[in-house]
């Protein structure tokens, strides 16, 4: 959850089952992008995403690339933490047939790392917010620069203030 100096306008919160759905439909937009001979998962939040589109797509090699950029309270300065195989960074060079998939694009700071990494693969997010989005190829689903998604692996289950009683 954002800090209480950070905290956006809107909340988005995304249950395992909606995450799933959005997911599987990056991959059915995909499909006609592909094929693709290799997965890249920025993690950490790609791996999920990045498992289910190898999973519908077929795609056996998959590899990470790992950045740091957010806190489970706020956003900071992107930095490599690690790069991806080298034979497979080559898939980009030689076809093209190299896929990057996230969670979200949400600034463009991730994004732009691994684009300099990777020039020429297909950038896949299941969700992006303005800033980002000019820099991934597909997603699925746009929300606002100031919504703060919640996703499944970082939420339990609770109860939820309606919306009129100040919930954002």
């Amino acid at each position: 959850m954002p800090s209480d100096t950070t905290r956006p306008a809107k909340a988005f919160p995304v249950s395992w089952d909606m995450f799933h759905r959005d997911a599987r439909a990056l991959a059915w937009r995909l499909n006609d992008a592909g094929p693709f001979a290799a997965v890249v998962a920025v993690t950490r939040g790609g791996l999920v995403p990045a498992a289910i589109v190898a999973r519908e797509l077929g795609i056996r090699v998959v590899d990470t690339v790992c950045i740091m950029s957010y806190s489970h309270t706020e956003q900071g300065e992107a930095h490599l933490l690690k790069g991806v195989a080298e034979d497979v960074a080559r898939l980009t060079a030689r076809d093209g047939r190299l896929l990057i998939v996230d969670d979200l694009v949400d600034t463009g700071a991730t994004a732009r790392i691994v684009r300099d990494l990777l020039p020429g693969a297909h950038f896949a997010t299941v969700y992006a917010k303005p800033l980002g989005r000019p820099l991934v190829d597909t997603f699925i689903t746009e929300v606002s620069q100031d919504t703060w998604i919640y996703f499944p692996w970082d939420t339990g289950l609770a109860f939820q203030p309606p919306i009129r009683d100040g919930a954002a």
